[in-house]
């Protein structure tokens, strides 16, 4: 994750901006916990303003990043957290799960140092996907459902889950792989594919965008996917998966 994050996160606090909505589930799902440890917390989205925070984040690129009067943030790895057993009442790990080397080493650690909760933004390796990944780039797909963990690991990991569906947003502000589902034409800009990791292990991309762009000029995507018209969000299979802290 450090070496990825390092070559492609400059400016991905410009391209990763919070999304409201998705915080105010987050925060629902983390309660009035605190204090919080943000892991794989990248340059500070989704932190709670309202409670003291720590921040863990591999990656110089990503640290630099951070905004004047961030939380404060150490340099560590999800896999070997510096913090004594307990030492917060719940832990957040946003979209970070799958970047993690040892991904049951992480998350017995993030168990271990909450005493309350670990709450997890992840993506369910069983689900469907969306088009981008099922029509133009299977390979990623193919790659994430490997790369996320499946429920019952999580469950192995962390104990008993709730796992709920988190639906993203028509003209979700983040610019994560599935935000862009129901505006297709954003996934040909250079700068929002930049913003999202899943492309930097692309072969061959220029192909596979040059169809999207050729089916949305001519109207094939659109008819394709007509009964995306008119949603204001979508299932993807994103998960936010809240469980019980404390070391198994």
């Amino acid at each position: 994750m450090t070496e990825l994050y390092d070559r492609i996160g400059g400016g991905y606090a410009r391209r990763r901006r919070e999304d409201g909505r998705i915080a105010g589930r987050l925060r629902e799902a983390l309660g009035p916990a605190g204090p919080l440890l943000n892991v794989g917390a990248g340059a500070g989205a989704y932190e709670p303003r309202d409670r003291p925070v720590v921040a863990v984040e591999p990656s110089a690129t990503m640290l630099a990043q951070r905004a004047p009067g961030a939380a404060p943030a150490v340099r560590a790895r999800a896999e070997a957290l510096p913090f004594r057993d307990g030492a917060f009442e719940a832990v957040l790990a946003v979209l970070t799960v799958h970047h993690w080397q040892d991904r049951a080493r992480g998350l017995t650690e993030c168990a271990r140092v909450a005493r309350g909760r670990v709450v997890c933004l992840t993506w369910d390796p069983e689900s469907a996907g969306f088009w981008l990944v099922s029509d133009y780039f299977p390979e990623v797909l193919a790659r994430d459902r490997r790369a996320f963990p499946t429920m019952a690991e999580l469950r192995a990991a962390l104990g008993p889950l709730d796992a709920r569906p988190l639906p993203v947003p028509a003209d979700c502000a983040d610019g994560f792989l599935g935000a862009y589902w129901a505006r297709p034409a954003a996934y040909l800009d250079p700068e929002v594919r930049a913003g999202i990791s899943a492309f930097a292990g692309v072969a061959d991309a220029d192909p596979r965008l040059a169809r999207l762009a050729d089916d949305l000029a001519t109207g094939r995507w659109a008819r394709r996917h007509a009964a995306l018209a008119g949603l204001t969000e979508l299932d993807v299979g994103y998960r936010l998966v809240t469980a019980a802290g404390g070391a198994r």
